[in-house]
């Protein structure tokens, strides 16, 4: 099986004085390093607070210390050649004394014979001590590394004295491998183990999976998953958005084409409020039967200098483990800043940088929605060509659309839309937009619910006319949008 942490060993060889590694896989690190170290002769010294400070490759006597400083101290001034590894650092990083220490054993002249790692799960490094170091993520198992440990857990199954035969579930098999996909090596060799003890992959498997993932994988709050979101059914309109999603559809999930040719990137969707941007964005997931995340910016944002960065970098790399998936990036605009002296210190526009650096570079096919409503926020440099695919405008429905929506609602809630006069309704609702007229069919419901009575088409009117909609409220607003998109954009519907 291929080494997926070669890069981490190539800074431990290279000696560098100081390097963090941020990852929840303990066990499976320690081990590694204990190996590598082995093969290397080298001494390899480990640090928890619950066991102290061990050589893990030498039989070495060392003194009983009582707590991290001593250790620090130690190491400072005895430590000559070897690898440490600190776990459980990340309360003691506030201490200004052990700060000081660990910046000692980092800028000592003949700090390039030992290395100091310091591992957790959400690490928040210091700025003074982080420039002295270099950081590392241990990359999640792409597809033929899960399909490696799949066939050698498989193996080691059959090897056991089972006295029968593991059952091949064809198809299914596929799919349970795709659906490990963006859980760390550790979690995809337990979940892998969990399934195949019964000697047999069962849709119930690839329901754990599922569920596992939408519990854990995202748990560190940078991405939210989806595995089971609607299509396109469920939404009124965007007939020219739906026609270009079909024809790309094929190139993206394919990845074994006769013709060379790019996987789509994504598509930018503007337009009004409540126009059905993120609805459309979530089901382009659905149709396409891929997973769906979900982006949001302000779960990125830290006080720590270029720790933004880095949650937007390893979200990203969540990303890139699910493909292929739908990235919905909703509001692009309030996470990103379209000038360079902003009130956060120039984080929004470093965020725009590491955002636009992986648009033009990824290879992943991680297929991009990102919606926006106010276009004057948009940095110029989104929104040149070759970002996204396409610039789609969304605009108020039209009357046959408003029909659509008003009968796909009133089905949502059990009603037959043949009840009702949907002409009427739709002419009632000019000016509305998609959201509104959800919100006028859930009032007019408890409206005839308050009155005791069977809901009809009366109660949905009287809704409808005792609102005003957001196009009359921010008439000027909606009037500069569609004078923007005129000639720039394509029409969604």
């Amino acid at each position: 099986m291929q080494n997926t942490l070669a890069d981490l060993d190539a800074l431990v060889a290279s000696k560098l004085p100081l390097v963090f590694i941020e990852s929840v896989e303990e066990g499976r690190l320690v081990n590694h390093l204990k190996a590598m170290a082995a093969l290397r002769h080298e001494h390899f010294y480990l640090w928890t607070l619950a066991d102290g400070l061990h050589n893990l490759t030498f039989k070495e006597t060392l003194p009983k210390l009582a707590d991290l400083k001593s250790v620090l101290y130690y190491l400072k001034d005895t430590l000559k050649k070897g690898t440490v590894l600190l776990l459980d650092i990340q309360h003691h990083l506030s201490d200004p004394l052990i700060l000081r220490l660990i910046k000692e054993f980092a800028e000592e002249s003949d700090s390039l014979t030992k290395t100091m790692l310091l591992m957790g799960e959400q690490l928040e490094v210091p700025h003074d001590l982080k420039r002295l170091g270099h950081w590392y993520i241990p990359p999640l198992p792409d597809l033929e590394t899960i399909r490696e440990i799949y066939f050698e857990t498989v193996f080691a199954w059959l090897s056991a004295d089972h006295h029968r035969q593991f059952i091949r579930p064809g198809p299914l098999e596929d799919e349970m491998v795709q659906a490990l996909l963006g859980l760390n090596e550790e979690d995809v060799r337990r979940l892998i183990a969990a399934a195949v003890r019964d000697g047999k992959i069962s849709s119930n498997d690839l329901k754990l999976i599922l569920n596992f993932k939408k519990e854990d994988a995202g748990g560190d709050g940078l991405v939210e998953f989806d595995f089971d979101v609607a299509g396109f059914d469920s939404v009124g309109g965007l007939t020219q958005l739906k026609h270009w999603l079909s024809l790309r559809r094929e190139a993206f999930l394919n990845a074994q084409k006769e013709i060379e040719i790019d996987p789509p990137k994504g598509v930018l969707l503007l337009g009004v409020q409540g126009s059905g941007k993120s609805l459309a964005a979530k089901a382009v997931a659905g149709t396409w039967h891929v997973p769906l995340m979900r982006l949001d910016f302000g779960n990125l944002y830290s006080k720590w200098l270029g720790e933004s960065e880095h949650n937007l970098k390893h979200a990203l790399q969540q990303a890139e483990a699910m493909a292929p998936c739908v990235l919905w990036i909703d509001e692009i605009e309030k996470g990103i800043a379209n000038d360079g002296d902003s009130a956060d210190g120039g984080v929004s526009k470093r965020i725009l940088g590491t955002l636009l650096t992986w648009m033009a570079e990824r290879k992943a096919r991680v297929f991009m929605v990102a919606t926006a409503n106010d276009v004057s926020k948009l940095p110029p440099e989104l929104l040149r060509k070759g970002r996204f695919d396409e610039l789609f405008f969304v605009d108020l429905p039209g009357a046959g659309v408003r029909r659509d929506i008003f009968s796909i609602h009133l089905k949502k809630r059990r009603l037959n839309p043949r009840l009702f006069d949907l002409q009427a309704l739709a002419d009632a609702s000019e000016g509305f937009a998609g959201a509104e007229i959800e919100q006028a069919v859930i009032a007019g419901l408890y409206r005839a619910l308050g009155n005791h009575q069977p809901p009809a088409t009366q109660h949905l009117l009287d809704e409808l006319h005792q609102t005003q909609p957001l196009s009359v409220l921010m008439a000027e607003k909606m009037t500069a949008l569609r004078s923007w998109a005129a000639g720039r954009t394509v029409k969604a519907d």
